[in-house]
């Protein structure tokens, strides 16, 4: 429980009654707002993608995967609530129901456009903290990010079945899915439906086929819920934001049973890692049953991770592993034996699968990371080369 100045109870005590912000306390937090304001900006100009305010800490950027502090000044908990109150949504406002983690969209005006940031505010040390990420106006294209489009093209060419993109936080896992869901969209006679939280790329409509997107805790209560309905509104594809619990992953498995493409994300370190992680949601029960649903319905998984690039200032280069599900995969997955999916995918290199240390090699090859880069985060640093080959 949140309590104390910094806490819950100094949220609720300059609301009205119905969660929202007085007159008399907006005209004060003016100043915290064009503070806050300036500070978004400045996070645009010098091209962050998140910007943190943690108390005891100034405002601090991560650029190109580094984190640079803002300013020199450390901000307190009163000012880190004050500063985002007047951008938060009722729901954060009115926090007197014991969550400690919320996140949502926010609008920042810039020039003659709008800016969007994605909010994750949270509790820390009995004090609200936040992360606010930078959402770019546009969908990202594949080449841009660095996505291989023939692995797009297969991906997005499922008439049903479950695809994962997994990795760590910040490794571009939502940015790769909307991207895909671009690439749909180029057939119109494809429906879309979205559940996300909270909404980051928006697809307004134009050429191409239908995309309805559902926000989590505005539109609908839960992934689960705007799966369950979901199947109502006659999607071909839908596009749930992330598995995190059983009864997200329950309805996923089913619905890509059912005969639509399920397209999500979960947070893992590798692509063996998502296989393992969607059956252990399960009790240990029912884990039989669950190993033959994700052998049936699992199509493809990619795991990704962003690395610094060898050129100074220039976005971080995108590495991938890829799973693509095969019958020495599916077998695998059955009897639990998860330790063989890596040979599997070592002789599947055919098939269009790829290790990441082998993408390592690649890029490293390509000269797009340093070989010390690939070394710290490959499962076999020995093997990576100060030169390879591309897939």
């Amino acid at each position: 429980m949140v309590s104390g100045s910094t806490g819950r109870s100094k949220i609720m005590a300059k609301t009205s009654s119905d969660g929202r912000l007085t007159g008399k306390d907006r005209i004060k937090n003016n100043g915290h707002e064009t503070q806050l304001r300036k500070m978004l900006q400045q996070a645009l100009v010098r091209q962050a993608s998140d910007v943190h305010l943690i108390p005891g800490y100034p405002a601090s950027f991560r650029i190109h995967g580094r984190i640079h502090r803002g300013t020199d000044l450390s901000l307190d908990s009163d000012e880190i609530v004050e500063m985002l109150r007047e951008l938060a949504p009722n729901r954060w406002c009115d926090a007197g129901d014991g969550r400690t983690d919320f996140d949502f969209s926010v609008t920042v005006p810039q020039q003659d456009t709008i800016a969007r940031f994605r909010a994750s505010v949270y509790v820390s040390h009995e004090c609200w903290s936040a992360c606010l990420r930078h959402i770019p106006d546009e969908i990202p294209s594949l080449e841009w990010l660095g996505f291989p489009e023939e692995l797009a093209d297969r991906l997005v060419a499922y008439a049903n079945g479950l695809v994962v993109v997994t990795g760590i936080t910040g490794s571009g896992k939502t940015a790769t899915l909307d991207a895909l869901v671009s690439r749909i969209r180029a057939d119109v006679a494809r429906r879309v439906l979205t559940v996300e939280e909270p909404i980051e790329y928006v697809h307004g409509p134009g050429s191409g086929g239908i995309v309805s997107q559902r926000e989590v805790g505005r539109d609908v209560p839960t992934f689960a819920d705007g799966l369950k309905y979901g199947l109502r509104q006659d999607p071909d594809v839908i596009l749930v934001g992330e598995i995190r619990d059983r009864e997200t992953a329950h309805m996923a498995l089913s619905a890509a049973e059912t005969g639509h493409l399920i397209l999500t994300t979960m947070h893992t370190r590798d692509a063996k890692g998502a296989v393992s992680r969607l059956v252990d949601l399960f009790p240990q029960e029912v884990q039989e049953d669950v190993r033959k649903q994700v052998a049936n319905s699992l199509r493809s998984v990619v795991c990704q991770h962003l690395l610094p690039s060898t050129e100074e200032g220039e976005k971080r280069t995108l590495a991938l592993e890829v799973l693509h599900i095969n019958q020495q995969v599916r077998t695998a997955i059955r009897s639990g034996k998860l330790e063989s999916i890596d040979s599997a995918m070592q002789t599947g290199k055919r098939d269009g699968m790829v290790l990441f240390d082998d993408d390592l090699q690649r890029l490293v090859g390509l000269n797009k990371i340093a070989a010390e880069t690939a070394r710290r985060i490959a499962k076999e640093p020995d093997a990576i080369r100060t030169t390879g080959t591309s897939w």
